[in-house]
C-alpha cells in the first residue's frame, strides 16, 4: 500500500536543482529512503527522466558493499555519466561511506548531476550537515506520519483512526501492522535496538540506565515544564541515583540530535524575550513515547498536546511555549499559552484543551489569550468534534480533527 507523502515529495521537488546537495533527515524509520528511492523515483521516471540517468545506491546493501570505499564510489558514480544530459543521484545511507562529504562536495562540482542523500542519526545529524557542508546542504527535515497521511491508510471511522494513532504514532511501519501485539512488539524492538542504541553508540555513552531512566522520565512529563535541575532531583528522589545537571543536559541534547525529542523554549510574550529556563520536551513520535513508559499514563490530553505540537513542527513553524505576566490584587501570575507559533510575519497563539463544556475550563483556557495585546490570531484546539466558531473577543475553537487533517487550518 502506498502511503501519501505528498508534503515532503513536494519539497524534494522544488529543491530539485537548486545547485546544493539535498539531505534528507529525520529520525530512523519514518520514511526517508521511501520518499527518494520509491516516490521521488517514481516522480523522476513519470515525467519522462531516462531510468539511466537516474542513479540509486542502497550504501546499506550488501551489494554494493564495495562502493562504501569513497574513490570506488565516486569513479562508479563518474563512469554512469555517459552524456551531458541531467542525472540525478540518489545515494541512501550515505553516512556508511568514509569521507562521504568529500565525495558529496566532489559530485556538486559536477555541473549536469543533482544530488540526493539520506543518512541514519547515529552518524548524520542536523549540526554534522551544518559543520561538514558550509552551506552547500539543503536539509529537509522529515517527521513520521501525520494523523492526516494516516487516515489515508486508515480504514475505519476518524474516531478510532484518532485512538489508534494517539496510542501507536505514526512509524510507518507500525501503520502497517494489523494486531495489537504486533505494534507493541516493534515500537518495543525498535526503541531498544535502534533509538537507545544509535544514541548509546553515537556518543559512547557507558552508562545506559541514567540514558533509560531520563527517556521514561520525559516520557512520563509530557508537557511539562523542566530543567535539568529538576529532573536531577526526580532521579534522586525517585531512583536515589545521584546524577549531575550537565550529564542530564548532555542526555538532552543526544535524545534531541537523534530527532527522538524535541525542545520547546518558554518565551515571554510581553517582554519579548527567552526565558532560558524551564522548557517542555516532545516525542517525534507518540508511539515511541507510550511504549517507553510501557503503554501507562495514556492521558489523552497531554498526548494530543504532543501530537499538536509535532503537527505544527511539520508545517514549518517554529513553536515555543508563552508566557505571560499579569497583576492582580497586588500580586504577579504568570500565564502560560500552550503554543507560540511563528513562521515568517505569521503567529498564532495556541492553547490545546479537551474540551469546553465546562465554564471553568472555558475561562482557564481564554484568560491568557485575552492578555495578549497584539492582533494575531488566537486559537483554541479542543478534542470534541465541534464546528469551527469565533467568540466577540475574536478567539477562535476549532476541533483536534480539523485542525489535523486541514493543512490550512490555522489559515481561516
Amino acid at each position: 500500500m502506498e502511503i501519501n507523502r505528498d508534503y515532503y515529495l513536494n519539497k524534494v521537488i522544488n529543491a530539485e536543482n537548486n545547485g546544493l546537495i539535498k539531505i534528507v533527515t529525520g529520525i530512523r524509520r519514518c520514511g526517508k529512503s521511501y520518499l527518494l528511492n520509491h516516490l521521488f523515483y517514481n516522480y523522476l521516471l513519470n515525467k519522462g527522466i531516462k531510468e539511466n540517468h537516474i542513479i540509486k545506491i542502497a550504501l546499506d546493501s550488501i551489494e554494493n558493499k564495495y562502493l562504501r570505499d569513497p574513490l570506488k564510489l565516486y569513479e562508479y558514480i563518474k563512469e554512469k555519466l555517459i552524456d551531458k544530459e541531467k542525472y540525478y543521484i540518489i545515494l541512501d545511507e550515505i553516512q556508511i561511506v568514509n569521507d562521504f562529504v568529500e565525495v558529496l562536495n566532489s559530485l556538486l562540482r559536477i555541473e549536469n548531476v543533482d544530488v540526493y542523500v539520506t543518512g541514519s542519526n547515529s552518524k548524520f545529524l542536523s549540526s554534522d550537515i551544518v559543520t561538514e557542508f558550509r552551506g552547500r546542504g539543503y536539509e529537509i527535515r522529515m517527521y513520521p506520519l501525520s494523523f492526516a497521511e494516516f487516515m489515508t491508510i486508515y480504514n475505519g471511522t476518524i474516531s478510532n483512526g484518532w485512538k489508534q494513532y494517539y496510542t501507536y504514532g505514526g512509524l510507518p511501519v507500525v501503520t502497517q501492522i494489523e494486531d495489537v501485539e504486533g505494534k507493541v512488539n516493534y515500537l518495543a524492538e525498535q526503541k531498544e535496538n535502534v533509538y537507545i542504541n544509535d544514541v548509546l553508540e553515537r556518543n559512547n555513552i557507558k552508562n545506559d540506565e541514567e540514558l533509560r531512566i531520563l527517556i521514561e522520565i520525559i516520557s512520563s512529563n509530557i508537557g511539562s515544564l523542566s530543567n535539568p535541575t529538576k529532573l536531577a532531583d526526580t532521579f534522586e528522589s525517585t531512583r536515589n541515583i545521584k546524577i549531575g545537571n550537565k550529564t542530564i543536559n548532555a542526555y538532552l541534547k543526544y535524545l534531541e540530535e537523534a530527532f527522538i525529542i524535541e525542545k520547546a523554549k518558554k518565551y515571554d510574550i510581553k517582554g519579548k524575550r527567552y526565558i532560558d529556563t524551564p522548557s517542555k520536551y516532545y516525542f517525534t513520535d507518540v508511539g515511541l513515547r507510550n511504549s517507553f513508559v510501557n503503554y501507562r499514563q495514556q492521558e489523552e490530553g497531554h498526548i494530543m498536546e504532543n501530537i499538536i505540537y509535532i503537527e505544527l513542527r511539520k508545517r514549518g513553524y517554529n513553536v515555543d511555549i508563552g508566557m505571560i505576566e499579569t497583576r492582580a490584587n497586588n500580586e504577579y501570575k504568570q500565564l502560560e499559552v500552550d503554543f507560540v507559533a511563528n513562521k515568517g510575519d505569521n503567529k498564532y497563539y495556541i492553547q490545546s484543551t479537551l474540551n469546553m463544556s465546562d465554564e471553568n475550563i472555558a475561562e482557564r483556557e481564554q484568560r491568557p489569550l485575552l492578555k495578549i495585546n497584539d492582533s494575531f490570531k488566537k486559537i483554541i484546539i479542543v478534542k470534541d468534534d465541534i464546528m469551527r466558531n469565533r467568540n466577540e473577543e475574536g478567539i477562535i475553537t476549532m476541533g483536534i480533527y480539523d485542525f489535523l487533517t486541514d493543512p490550512n487550518s490555522l489559515e481561516y
